[in-house]
């Protein structure tokens, strides 16, 4: 009889993802619809294995000023303390104040998709966020500084020979304000990249599992979305 292996289940973890993608990869012809089958295949890791606070979509997001970002990929965000998810037609749109991070999913990594992963994520941070002071038995909280929203991208492999070397450093250095905070090539390891142009690269294998335990290690100490001016939302009513 096999013994319960903590190390077996954690590699599995990442097996699946790994070979989800190599299926979409092999299996679908179109060069959007593998885009959107990469994305399912993230977007199931998060919904399986996320706390139920947190959702993920592929999403638009709204601000109270009527400013959208781009469609985000992999939007990940609050559900419990959010009131306005709208659905339309298959399409959803986040309050801005409910989000937590912003991912691109991509079959690979190069210089193209990293530009555009950082637009994605330079859309989303430019949105206006409210926050009001948040009540409790004793009196009042002020206000919650909105938390910086975590950017990356999310692919299979990379373009690059290394995967993960000089090219892809510089790449992650061109655009401050879409700063690729955390992201994963499920063949070859986690990079993250920190204020200004550190970055941190783990090649140790496994990577999908190392890049779903750092997610959450970093959404826990974001702790709880700000509490969201919900009539700022609703002056858009007056004509």
């Amino acid at each position: 009889m096999t013994e319960w292996s903590l190390p077996r289940l954690l590699a599995g973890l990442h097996d699946d993802i790994e070979r989800g993608l190599q299926i979409v990869r092999d299996a679908l012809g179109h060069p959007t619809v593998k885009g959107d089958g990469s994305a399912a295949v993230w977007l199931k890791l998060f919904d399986t294995y996320l706390p139920r606070r947190y959702c993920a979509q592929t999403a638009h997001v709204v601000d109270s000023n009527g400013a959208f970002s781009e469609q985000i990929d992999v939007a990940i965000y609050d559900r419990q303390y959010s009131p306005l998810i709208f659905h339309h037609e298959g399409q959803i749109v986040l309050p801005a104040e409910s989000l937590y991070a912003a991912f691109e999913a991509k079959q690979a990594i190069n210089a193209f998709n990293i530009d555009y992963a950082q637009k994605k994520v330079a859309s989303v941070r430019r949105l206006h966020r409210t926050s009001l002071p948040i009540p409790f038995a004793a009196g009042t909280h002020p206000p919650k500084e909105p938390p910086h929203i975590l950017g990356g991208i999310l692919v299979f492999d990379s373009d690059w020979k290394p995967p993960l070397g000089d090219p892809l450093t510089a790449a992650l250095a061109k655009n401050p304000d879409g700063r690729l905070d955390l992201s994963c090539a499920a063949l070859h390891g986690t990079f993250a990249c920190a204020a200004g142009t550190a970055v941190t690269i783990d090649a140790s294998g496994k990577a999908a599992t190392a890049f779903l335990l750092e997610l959450i290690a970093r959404l826990q100490e974001m702790a709880t979305v700000p509490m969201m001016d919900t009539r700022a939302y609703a002056r858009w009513l007056t004509p």
